[in-house]
């Protein structure tokens, strides 16, 4: 999967605030996200974020990248 920093992941359960949607804060063995609900923010391992991933939203970076 290609996740950058910055990107939004909506996911397949939403977490107890009712958001599906997280922002990627940094990426490597574990995940930090944001839930862009409540502002909580979680570490999850690679390969449990994965699996549970519905949707990538590219971030604004990558969004300039794609029009370029």
């Amino acid at each position: 999967m290609d996740i950058q920093v910055g990107d939004t992941l909506q996911m397949k359960k939403p977490h107890p605030c009712g958001c599906k949607e997280w922002e990627v804060l940094r990426i490597g063995m574990d995940f930090r996200m944001r839930c862009k609900g409540c502002g909580r923010e979680v570490m999850l391992p690679r390969a449990k974020a994965e699996k549970n991933v519905k949707k990538i939203l590219p971030g604004p970076d990558r969004q300039a990248e794609a029009s370029d």
